[in-house]
């Protein structure tokens, strides 16, 4: 069993992560860090995303998964060829013209695809990822000239972190029915419920969809009658807590950022379900 020393602040994270995220759960995670037992086998995140508890806690042994494959490619570059990835970014340069013909651009190469991602998502607006209906990335140039597309200390670092994970592109169920009695599953699907209090709704409406939500709840009622530890961070909804009989939950507060102007950007609640260890 490997053992995780207790991270219990954002400030004692172990690793920043490559990127920032639609639905990232950086903001939360001094509530999510404190449910990380102090030891377990192996760590499973199924939506991966932006992996701020992944990088977090930076396990010994992992596996990450998510159904985008741009964002698996990149993972799965910086983990196999950090330098070659760094290497690519160093000769691009911050633009708006610079951006715009990257964000045009169709790369077929493994780690330009990786860098492409890296760049646009350092570069754009608000820092969103965000595809427009035919699955281009849509997002407007940031104007932040100050930035630098390429930061090899955080690539590298990502690079050791990601070395001890398995990565891949599949469905959450398949990859998280693997785990097994001692193992920790952590569990951020992309929320669908159609309520005020979520920003995150028209991106993932898309993606994951109510009975996807089922689908879960029930995954994480097995893994729990397994032996796992599971955590499951979900938006705070009647319909959703109604899923999670079983599980304690802890409701968090987090400002929502995807809004582009301050003056829209709120407090919102989330919900984060464990079961007892």
């Amino acid at each position: 069993m490997v053992s995780a020393s207790i991270v219990e602040s954002a400030s004692e994270i172990k690793t920043i992560p490559l990127l920032k995220w639609p639905g990232g759960k950086r903001a939360i995670l001094r509530g999510l860090l404190p449910l990380v037992p102090g030891s377990f086998h192996t760590y499973f995140e199924p939506f991966v995303g932006g992996g701020a508890l992944f990088f977090a806690i930076d396990p010994s042994k992992a596996v990450l998964s998510d159904a985008n494959p741009e964002l698996i490619n990149c993972y799965v570059q910086v983990r196999d060829q950090a330098n070659e990835v760094i290497e690519h970014l160093n000769m691009l340069r911050n633009s708006e013209e610079d951006y715009y013909q990257m964000r045009d651009s169709a790369p077929t190469s493994p780690i330009e695809r990786a860098a492409r991602l890296i760049y646009l998502v350092t570069l754009s607006f608000n820092g969103i990822y965000r595809l427009n209906l035919k699955g281009q990335f849509s997002v407007p140039y940031g104007y932040k000239t100050y930035l630098r597309p390429c930061d090899p200390g955080r690539i590298q670092a990502a690079s050791a972190a990601l070395a001890r994970a398995e990565i891949l592109c599949a469905d959450f169920e398949g990859v998280a029915s693997s785990a097994r009695k001692g193992d920790l599953v952590y569990l951020d699907p992309p929320y669908t419920v159609a309520h005020g209090n979520n920003g995150f709704l028209k991106y993932n409406a898309r993606i994951f969809s109510w009975s996807d939500q089922v689908r879960l709840s029930d995954l994480a009622q097995s893994l729990s009658r397994r032996g796992c530890k599971v955590i499951v961070s979900n938006a705070n909804h009647p319909s959703i807590v109604s899923l999670y009989p079983d599980f304690r939950v802890e409701v968090v507060e987090r400002v929502s950022r995807i809004a582009a102007s301050r003056d829209f950007r709120r407090p919102i609640t989330e919900c984060i379900f464990y079961n007892e260890e």
